[in-house]
């Protein structure tokens, strides 16, 4: 019999930053590394990344890495990951791809590492335990499910997954893979929750279809698709119903033109040459980027989409100026997180005298599994527990609901947070403790981090302000020898006013510390800096961050 724990850094009562942990005896298999994006108050935070700390801490006890799909909420932790335990990666041809492009990014040897290009097909051996593969239906080609097998059974691990029919081989569920396994018998199942409590969810592309071929026809200029870079599927269905209108094909978007370039390397978007138009912002070569029969698709992560559009239309892009003959299709409903962003865009966008059609999700399919989709998973592979992840925890309670009424028992639906384990003894479920969880803030490259003192800092500068204070003195003649020079932002008040009785305290308290026997420019600057911020919040109310330098000009 086995001994059998299972534990998420990172994925669990939140949007992002997946990381699963499944240990059997002595060997443990991390399941996806990604990132969270940040919240509007995270300052010139980047991402999110779950501390590994405990995975530092038993690096030697590790046999890989397996990754379910390439989206960045699943992979953009590896690099980080991989500075602290070169390990091996095992993910699809596509999927391995993407991770390598990630890789090369951030500056790092792809040679360095080892990736492992595996498909459905595959069977892993690490000792007696096994792995296994299954296709599944995303937004992105190549996404599959894993199978940890042990003695007492799989673990399945089934994220980001939906059994809406697809028509092209890279996008296609094996259900017949799904189901060998439940002969085998299956331990417990780890399925997302996003879209558990989705209700009415549209299950095709029949209206999206619909819709745009009616823009398509009604169009005889330009069109404009914004749209994420994440969702491949429907970027080819714009494709191709572009192409069956005869119209010419554009894709911009700065960072996220990557993923469409290894799409297309890979075969797994599909552009006639001849109808595939770069775009070009040479004076001479503008007036391609105006024929009536091009559709642009703007493409990029969580804001961009806005954000590109809002250039166009302000005449701020260097390839794209909208006007009043061209017609934007908006397919890019917010994600969580941008939504006031997304309104505050769209209700900008309405001033420009442009033709504007948004594809919201009554239009637009799910990629995520509804509670009808989760029912036929447990049918399928016959589990004995039911772990809910990826989520915020009310989703995972709304799929907790859904097993309920899948005739699963409360016993044997396991709700868990971050760093709560659960353990299985001989095939029965033992809760057993916490492991230290948290999160490292990413500034710039996933290479180096902050920590919550800079974030708090950056708060601070954010609401309360900064003042910068000069000060030239003569150390010889015992005496400041100019006004100091004070630099208020981020608040309002009667600037002149403070900014004098600032220069004033700060004159007084240098000369004062000048005259004794014994001068400090660091600790007369601390005190400096404690005054004027008792002074400011009497008269402001405000507590900046305060910085004063001296500068002693007899040197």
């Amino acid at each position: 019999m086995a001994n059998i724990k299972v534990f998420a850094l990172g994925g669990l009562g939140e949007n992002g930053k997946n990381m699963y942990i499944v240990e059997v005896e002595k060997s443990i298999f991390i399941l996806d590394a990604g990132i969270k994006y940040p919240d509007i108050d995270m300052y010139g935070v980047d991402a999110v990344i779950p501390d590994m700390s405990y995975l530092v801490e038993n690096k030697d006890r590790v046999e890989g890495i397996f990754i379910s799909h390439g989206h960045e909420d699943h992979i953009n932790a590896l690099p980080y990951l991989l500075k602290l335990i070169p390990t091996r990666i095992y993910g699809t041809h596509f999927t391995i791809s993407l991770i390598e492009n990630l890789l090369s990014d951030n500056k790092m040897n792809i040679k360095d590492f080892k990736l492992f290009r595996i498909n459905e097909n595959k069977m892993l051996k690490f000792g007696e335990v096994s792995v296994s593969f299954f296709n599944t239906t995303h937004s992105i080609p190549e996404s599959i499910g894993i199978a940890i097998h042990t003695k007492d059974g799989a673990i399945v691990y089934c994220t980001d997954f939906n059994f809406t029919p697809n028509s092209h081989e890279k996008y296609q569920t094996s259900f017949d893979k799904i189901t060998d396994l439940s002969k085998q018998k299956v331990l417990a199942v780890l399925s997302e929750s996003i879209g558990s409590g989705a209700i009415n969810r549209i299950k095709n592309d029949s209206i999206l279809n619909h819709t745009y071929k009616n823009i398509l026809l009604n169009t005889d200029n330009r069109i404009i698709v914004s749209a994420y870079s994440s969702d491949l599927r429907r970027i080819q269905q714009i494709i191709s119903l572009s192409l069956e209108m005869n119209r010419k094909i554009a894709i911009i978007g700065k960072k996220s033109e990557k993923i469409v370039n290894i799409a297309i390397d890979n075969h797994y978007l599909t552009i006639p040459s001849e109808k595939l138009v770069y775009l070009d912002s040479i004076v001479d070569d503008y007036d391609k980027n105006t024929e009536k029969d091009l559709v642009i698709i703007s493409i990029g992560i969580r804001n961009e989409p806005y954000r590109r559009i809002l250039k166009m239309a302000s005449g701020n892009d260097k390839f794209i100026k909208l006007n009043a003959k061209d017609t934007v299709v908006m397919m890019c409903p917010p994600v969580p997180g941008t939504e006031k962003y997304a309104i505050k865009s769209l209700n900008e966008l309405y001033r420009y005298d442009i033709n504007i059609e948004v594809f919201d999700k009554k239009i637009l399919s799910s990629s995520h599994a509804n509670k009808d989709d989760l029912k036929l998973l447990y049918s399928m592979l016959k589990p004995k527990y039911i772990i809910p992840i990826k989520g915020e925890y009310r989703h995972m309670y709304e799929q907790s609901l859904v097993a309920k009424d899948a005739g699963f028992k409360d016993e044997n639906i396991i709700l868990l947070q971050n760093g709560e384990i659960v353990n299985f003894v001989d095939g029965k479920m033992v809760k057993d403790g916490h492991i230290h969880v948290g999160d490292i803030f990413v500034d710039g490259s996933l290479l180096g981090n902050v920590n919550e003192e800079i974030i708090n800092d950056r708060e601070t500068l954010a609401e309360e302000g900064v003042i910068i204070l000069l000060i030239n003195f003569d150390s010889r003649l015992r005496k400041v020898i100019s006004v100091p020079s004070c630099i208020t932002k981020g608040f309002s008040t009667k600037q002149c006013e403070l900014d004098v009785k600032i220069e004033e305290l700060a004159t007084k308290i240098v000369n004062n510390n000048l005259v004794k026997k014994r001068f400090s420019s660091n600790e007369v600057s601390n005190v400096v800096e404690e005054e004027i911020s008792k002074l400011v919040l009497r008269l402001t109310k405000h507590r900046p961050v305060i910085m004063c330098t001296l500068i002693d000009i007899s040197k």
